[in-house]
């Protein structure tokens, strides 16, 4: 099993629950309200930045924007 799998997996152990998803959506949207819409952008960047550096996985990180960009 490779980092990227091994990770997956470790990551499964600790996914949200879907209150805890619902809650994470709210607390999203909420805050690109405040942002404002001439903000957004930068919001979000920020915060995938934050959320990369806090994750330390560039591959993974790298596989969940992937994954973001599905179906969109």
């Amino acid at each position: 099993m490779n980092g990227i799998e091994r990770k997956n997996t470790m990551n499964a152990d600790h996914a949200l629950p879907i209150e805890g998803l619902e809650t994470v959506y709210d607390t999203l949207a909420l805050a690109i309200d405040q942002a404002g819409a001439d903000k957004a952008d930068l919001f979000l960047v920020k915060l995938a930045l934050l959320n990369a550096n806090a994750l330390g996985d560039a591959a993974l990180f790298h596989q969940h924007v992937q994954a973001a960009l599905q179906d969109l």
